[in-house]
C-alpha cells in the first residue's frame, strides 16, 4: 500500500482513505485533544499549530523545514503505514535493538505522534535527546516489552518455539523491574498524601480539596479492578513518616500490575513517574487501557466526562497549584514543570489506548 508523505506543509492525511476510515470520531477528537500536549515543541523549531491538525503552516521570519530539511537533517518526507514509521522509505528503529519499530495497527495515534515527532526535528541530533522523542521512545519501550512477553511466553510453553525474526531486548525482567519500580509510589503516592487539617477556617482547605479528589478515585479503582482494596493516606494528620500500605493490598495492586499488557504496563509507567502517582497512573489504564473496554462499560463511565489529562494533571500537581495560587508562580520553572507534565501524561494515554 502507497504511504502518505507527513510535510509540514502539507494538508494531505497522514492515512489513506481505507486506513483513516477505521479511525473513529472520537479517537480524531483524542488526537485534537491530545495535540496540545504534544505539539507545542513545534513553535522551537519554526512552525505554528494551526486549530486544523492536519495543517502547520511556517512562522514568518522562520526557515521553512518542509523546504530546507534536507540542508540539516539527513531525511526528508516522513511516511506513515501506519506501522512502521518511515523515514525516506527506512524504518525508525528502536534505540535498544536497533529493528524496526512496530506500531499496532490499533494504536493510528501513536504512530502519528511518533511521525510529528520526527518531522519537526530540524537535525539528526536532536534524535538524541529524550525530550524530542517522547512518544518514540515510549512506543520502543512498548515494543521491546511485547518482545520479551513473547520470550518468556516461548520458553514456557511446550512446544518448540517459532523462528523469531526479531531480536530480543538487551535487557531481561523488564516486567519485573518496572513493577518493582512502580509499586513502592503505592506508599507515598501524591494523591494519598493530605495536609494536616486546617484550624479555625471557613473556606475549603488544602485538606479538603484533596480527600475530595482522591475519594472518588479509590472508590472508582476498589470497585472495578482492585477489589477488597482499602487505600490509606500516606501521610495524615501531621506525620512527615509515610504509612505504608497493608499486604495484602500490595499483593492484589502487584498481581494487577504482573497481569497488564505490555503497552498498558509502559503507559502506567509512564504516567507513574511523571505524575508520582499510581493510583491516578491505575485510573488512566481503566480509562484509556486498550484491554479495558469492558471495565468501561460495567463503571458506565460517560464519553464526555472521562478522565484525562486534565484530571490526571489537576490530580497530580493540587498541592502545587494551590501553592502557586497563594504565592505565586515561579516563571520558567511552575510553567514549565505544568506543561511537561501534561506532555508526559499524553504520551502515556497514547501508547495506551486503541483505535
Amino acid at each position: 500500500m502507497k504511504s502518505a508523505p507527513l510535510l509540514a506543509n502539507s494538508s494531505r492525511r497522514l492515512f489513506q482513505p481505507s486506513q483513516a476510515r477505521r479511525i473513529s470520531p472520537f479517537a480524531v477528537t483524542q488526537a485534537r485533544s491530545l495535540s496540545t500536549a504534544l505539539l507545542p515543541a513545534a513553535s522551537q523549531h519554526g512552525l505554528r499549530a494551526n486549530r486544523s491538525p492536519s495543517k502547520l503552516e511556517p512562522i514568518a521570519g522562520r526557515r521553512n523545514l518542509s523546504e530546507n530539511a534536507t540542508e540539516e537533517r539527513p531525511w526528508k518526507d516522513v511516511t506513515v503505514e501506519p506501522s512502521p514509521v518511515f523515514l525516506d522509505g527506512k524504518p525508525v528503529r528502536t534505540p535498544q535493538t536497533k529493528i524496526p519499530l512496530p506500531i499496532p495497527f490499533t494504536k493510528p495515534l501513536l504512530a502519528t505522534a511518533v511521525a510529528l515527532e520526527w518531522d519537526f526535528m530540524t537535525s539528526a541530533q536532536q534524535a538524541l535527546q529524550p525530550h524530542h522523542i517522547p512518544a518514540t521512545s515510549i512506543a520502543a519501550r512498548g515494543y521491546d516489552l511485547v518482545l520479551e512477553d513473547a520470550a518468556v511466553a516461548s520458553s514456557e510453553s511446550p512446544a518448540p518455539p517459532a523462528p523469531e525474526p526479531t531480536a530480543v531486548p538487551s535487557s531481561k525482567n523488564m516486567r519485573e523491574e518496572i513493577i518493582k519500580t512502580v509499586l513502592p509510589y503505592l506508599d507515598t503516592d501524591t494523591v494519598l498524601c493530605w495536609a494536616p487539617p486546617a484550624k479555625d477556617t471557613t473556606e475549603p482547605s488544602l485538606r479538603d480539596k484533596q480527600v475530595a479528589t482522591a475519594e472518588p478515585l479509590i472508590k472508582y479503582l476498589s470497585s472495578s479492578i482492585w477489589a477488597g482494596v482499602d487505600l490509606k493516606p500516606g501521610l495524615s494528620g501531621g506525620s512527615i513518616v509515610p504509612a505504608q500500605q497493608s499486604p495484602e493490598t500490595r499483593r492484589i495492586v502487584q498481581g494487577w500490575l504482573s497481569g497488564l499488557k505490555a503497552w498498558e504496563l509502559v503507559g502506567l509507567e509512564r504516567a507513574v513517574l511523571a505524575g508520582k502517582s499510581l493510583v491516578v497512573g491505575a485510573r488512566l489504564v481503566c480509562e484509556w487501557g486498550e484491554s479495558f473496554a469492558d471495565v468501561r462499560k460495567a463503571m458506565g463511565t460517560p464519553r464526555g466526562k472521562r478522565f484525562g489529562i486534565k484530571e490526571a494533571a489537576e490530580a497530580c500537581s493540587l498541592e502545587v497549584s494551590w501553592q502557586t495560587r497563594r504565592w505565586g508562580e515561579v516563571e520558567d520553572t511552575h510553567d514549565v514543570e505544568k506543561e511537561d507534565l501534561k506532555r508526559q501524561l499524553g504520551n502515556a494515554i497514547l501508547v495506551m489506548q486503541g483505535a
